[in-house]
């Protein structure tokens, strides 16, 4: 396998990936040229939200080819392209082969969420120290317990779950909240997220851990419920605001996450004229808001 590395600015992006995909590259790639340096720029928003720019000022578009002579001739034959124009070679390298499998499964070690609760993907065996372990894999929902807002949530699951609570998980994701409640002691717990992968991805981690919990579509939400847990971002939270207050009971909790640090205010404002929110704990930027209603 090798790798054709080009660089180019934001506005030939787009036209050197078309050019690479007719050209057969087996994949193509882009990141920004400046990653790990002063001039990095981020590329983030919430949902419903413009992104701050396209792109990066400088892109590293990186094109797989499975012979060197491939990648060569690619690069002869885009060089005299119009929009190839300040764009430039980097390199053409060949791509030691790895084991992919044990290199992904390497970067997911056991997470502690405390002294006694971990999260282990199941190509680990727990620590000795753990009493209630989620076993959970990378997959394609959100939600492996890396993440400070997961670690949050879990954290105040453990510390603080009613017992025989009713409990929401409302934006499930993997469903890791949701199994967690369930294992701290939840009578019932109902996960919902728009997305059906994430309710099919619930799904079979609740079978994976032996927990029992009913996930589904958003409308499967009825009721009123001891726990609300919603880790998704702070504009949907604004908009959900009404919507989950409604289901948290008298003497119940709301438990947010996917809230910056920053955005704390503007939150307690949206959910002012329902319950007052505070904020329960703060990791790398990140904070957990909960309300007792």
């Amino acid at each position: 396998m090798v790798e054709l590395r080009l660089l180019c600015p934001q506005d030939r992006v787009e036209s050197l990936s078309d050019a690479l995909e007719a050209l057969d590259a087996l994949s193509v790639s882009v990141e920004d040229a400046d990653a790990q340096t002063d001039a990095e720029q981020a590329l983030f928003g919430e949902p419903g939200m413009p992104p701050p720019r396209e792109g990066w000022q400088r892109s590293r578009v990186t094109a797989l080819f499975n012979l060197e002579e491939e990648a060569e001739q690619a690069a002869r034959l885009l060089a005299p392209q119009d929009f190839f124009e300040h764009c430039a070679v980097e390199a053409i390298a060949t791509v030691a082969d790895q084991d992919w499998v044990r290199l992904t499964q390497s970067q997911f070690a056991p997470v502690e969420i405390t002294p006694e609760f971990w999260i282990v993907p199941t190509w680990h065996e727990p620590p000795a120290q753990a009493k209630t372990v989620i076993r959970l894999d990378p997959g394609l929902a959100f939600g492996t317990g890396t993440h400070p807002t997961t670690r949050m949530c879990l954290s105040w699951i453990a510390r603080h779950m009613p017992p025989e609570a009713r409990v929401l998980d409302y934006g499930c994701g993997s469903g890791i909240l949701a199994i967690g409640a369930a294992l701290h002691g939840a009578q019932t717990v109902d996960a919902v997220d728009i997305d059906p992968a994430a309710v099919q991805a619930t799904q079979d981690n609740a079978r994976a851990n032996a927990t029992q919990l009913h996930a589904g579509l958003p409308d499967q939400a009825q009721g009123q419920y001891q726990v609300v847990l919603a880790n998704i971002l702070a504009t949907p939270l604004k908009v959900l605001a009404p919507l989950l207050c409604q289901h948290v009971a008298p003497g119940g909790h709301l438990v947010l996450a996917g809230i910056l640090a920053r955005q704390a205010e503007e939150l307690q404002a949206a959910y002012a004229p329902m319950v007052a929110l505070t904020v329960a704990d703060e990791q790398e930027g990140w904070i957990l808001m909960v309300a007792q209603r």
